[in-house]
């Protein structure tokens, strides 16, 4: 008996739900095809700046975990340093702390900036919908500032954390958990719970994701199949969201947005970005909010969104990373 491939029956190819390119495609049978930003890289110490990487379990019921990045100067004696509690981007649907692209920026900042830096691995959507991301990125935040008693779980944090110099930061949908974790401190006040010596001392937003119904800028003009993506991302990774307004998206729409609990933000933009006038609008409402302190904006002439992760020795780079060194450490 004999056959040949061309008289079997073609497998049905499937059949996509959601394209959310080039994030991921969400297929009917419920099957989620990851595109990119899968890549893992085991935490070292790198030759090149002198910082150590290791990661850390959070929480063993939820599976959370970190990715903590130490300057090379601390290995000789403790220091009290800032931290940032930085969350990557990816769309709340792709990107890893211990993700290939994001390793080369944060060694590189922890070495430019001298800061502990704690890379948050928060469960993704859609498998993890919000507010999963949120709530994640909170843990963490609580894990870290709980060791402000010098007898937490991570010697790390232990031994060379200024607890007054806490910042949060991120890019893209990263730098939205930062500004929506600020946020959650300033309505509910619960850092006052870890006592004296917790300070949340500023927010870095780099290409944030934000968005809204009603387009501006460049959004006018932009490819629809770009706007849609970041319409339907939203929508996809909240089910239950109430619209492109939710002030989880839109933070233009928060009524509470003085309630920022910090007194300095610097946003990053880029001039070729989708995001840009986002993030331009951001800075413009959050100054006119009635917010008491001081929001700067810096934009990259000629990138894209999120260069830095992908030219990280670039001009503009260079100069993002000089620009954050001094807002961590207070240099106007």
């Amino acid at each position: 008996m004999s056959f040949s491939f061309s008289s079997l029956p073609l497998a049905q190819p499937e059949k996509i739900l959601h394209d959310l390119s080039p994030f991921i495609l969400i297929h009917k049978n419920g099957r989620i095809e990851r595109l990119a930003l899968e890549d893992f890289i085991p935490p070292s110490i790198d030759h090149s700046t002198g910082v150590h990487s290791k990661d850390v379990e959070i929480s063993s019921e939820t599976g959370l975990s970190a990715r903590l990045y130490l300057p090379g100067t601390t290995t000789s004696q403790k220091q009290n340093l800032p931290v940032l509690i930085y969350f990557h981007g990816g769309g709340f649907v792709a990107g890893k702390a211990s993700g290939t692209i994001f390793q080369p920026f944060l060694n590189k900042l922890a070495f430019e900036a001298n800061i502990v830096v704690v890379s948050v691995d928060y469960r993704r959507a859609p498998e993890h919908p919000f507010p999963t991301p949120y709530d994640d990125s909170w843990d963490a935040i609580k894990w870290v500032v709980s060791h402000v008693t010098r007898n937490g779980h991570d010697p790390w944090l232990n031994d060379f954390v200024d607890f007054e110099r806490v910042f949060f930061g991120g890019e893209s949908s990263g730098a939205n958990i930062a500004h929506q974790m600020a946020m959650r401190i300033g309505l509910e006040n619960d850092l006052v719970s870890f006592g004296e010596g917790v300070k949340l001392a500023g927010i870095v937003l780099i290409h944030p994701y934000f968005w809204g119904e009603t387009l501006i800028g460049c959004e006018v003009v932009a490819d629809v199949r770009q706007r849609n993506l970041m319409e339907n991302l939203w929508r996809v990774v909240n089910p239950g969201t109430s619209g492109l307004d939710d002030p989880f998206i839109n933070p233009a729409s928060d009524g509470n947005l003085s309630k920022l609990a910090c007194k300095r933000v610097l946003v990053s933009v880029a001039e070729k970005d989708l995001l840009r006038d986002r993030g331009w609008y951001y800075h413009d409402v959050l100054g006119k909010s009635g917010w008491n302190g001081q929001v700067d904006i810096i934009e990259a002439k000629g990138e894209g969104h999120a260069f830095h992760l992908f030219t990280p020795f670039c001009e503009n780079a260079l100069t993002l990373f000089k620009t954050l060194s001094s807002f961590f450490n207070g240099i106007e």
